[in-house]
């Protein structure tokens, strides 16, 4: 079987832990808001009217692209760029490479954070290898300006936070459908998990807090998270929509 992703890829361990993937879908929750180019996704209306559902059709292409074989992976990531074509189509311009770069290199962070926040720390390698696959996503999107290796990776996405970030009415908006959308708890929960996701130059923009209640409960939920408390505690903080959705993700993972 040709994968597009190893088997034993740490690629593979990251994106195929539910709990992961929900910390990644928060710190990408907060960076979107700030996107210079965060216009792009309210010109179809989909994002306002559900922003749930469009971030959580970010994870789920993601995931395509993980656990499938190699043309099926290539096929995904073809019809994302043909979306993303139409959208231009339809708005009469294009999207800039650099914000397709954003959310390639935010992908990467966040699955870094994500893990090493609920699991252990990455070592060099291991991170260069996250940023192969998404660097051969990247390559098969036809992007252009990618970085060569991890090293140059660190640098340009620092460069991308100090420069593709503003706090506008779109993020303000975007927050309020967050609280909208969630309710009040989860909402809360939300904005703690990505203060304890995101890089500094995302949570000093938003409206994040500075006291991070949530780690403590983390510490708890890491230690029994195997367990049925730990998964009943995790499915609790999702809207019903959702969860059978998460916990798919955990049950594709098993039979990876």
């Amino acid at each position: 079987m040709n994968l597009f992703v190893d088997e034993h890829s740490i690629v593979r361990r990251i994106w195929g832990k539910a709990d992961t993937i929900l910390f990644i879908f928060a710190g990408a929750a907060a960076e979107f808001a700030l996107n210079k180019a965060v216009d792009w996704l309210y010109f179809t209306g989909k994002l306002p009217a559900d922003p749930l559902a469009r971030l959580f059709s970010t994870v789920a292409y993601s995931r395509q692209i993980i656990f499938s074989e190699r043309d099926e992976a290539l096929k995904a990531i073809d019809k994302i760029n043909a979306i993303h074509k139409g959208v231009e189509t339809a708005r009469g311009s294009q999207i800039p490479d650099w914000a397709y770069r954003d959310v390639l290199f935010l992908l990467i962070d966040l699955s870094i954070r994500s893990y090493e926040l609920l699991e252990k720390p990455l070592s060099i390698t291991e991170k260069a290898e996250v940023f192969n696959v998404f660097y051969r996503v990247g390559k098969r999107m036809q992007l252009t300006d990618l970085p060569s290796d991890y090293q140059h990776y660190l640098q340009m996405r620092k460069e991308h936070l100090e420069h593709n970030l503003i706090s506008s009415a779109f993020t303000a908006d975007l927050y309020r459908q967050y609280e909208k959308h969630l309710g009040f708890a989860r909402y809360q929960i939300l904005r703690q998990a990505q203060l304890l996701t995101v890089p500094t130059q995302v949570s000093q923009q938003l409206p994040l807090g500075k006291i991070a209640w949530l780690w403590p409960v983390l510490k708890l939920y890491k230690a029994i998270k195997n367990l049925k408390p730990g998964k009943f505690l995790r499915d609790a903080l999702l809207p019903a929509q959702y969860k059978i959705q998460i916990q798919g993700m955990d049950q594709a993972y098993a039979l990876n």
